[in-house]
């Protein structure tokens, strides 16, 4: 794993997660809620909740949760600072791996976070 554009990694996912959709439309359905309800506004802002996505994403070394949960950290104002210190508790929770794979949600973030 390098992805080194992460927008086009992004659109390469979403085509596949389309025909995906299509196949099991009511099981996508179901996770489109979950994931609409679990980042909502409520104790936690979704800012804070997209960095506990993109550490659990870190930890679980998958690609396509470094690049959703940066970009909608990104969306959410996480400054590049915060990402830093959610892939530090990363690295503590998750060991060598969650290094490797820090070094990658560091590199999405970059990459959605960059102002034009």
């Amino acid at each position: 794993m390098a992805v080194s554009d992460w927008q086009a990694f992004i659109s390469q996912t979403d085509q596949r997660m389309g025909a995906l959709r299509g196949g099991i439309p009511g099981v996508t359905k179901g996770f489109h809620e979950v994931a609409r309800s679990a980042i909502q506004e409520g104790a936690l802002d979704s800012k804070t909740k997209e960095l506990i996505a993109l550490g659990i994403g870190i930890t679980a070394r998958c690609d396509g949760c470094l690049a959703y949960h940066s970009k909608a950290a990104a969306k959410y104002g996480a400054s590049r600072e915060e990402v830093m210190e959610t892939i530090g508790v990363a690295v503590y929770m998750g060991g060598g791996p969650s290094m490797i794979y820090g070094a990658e949600a560091l590199a999405a973030f970059d990459a959605f976070s960059a102002k034009d």
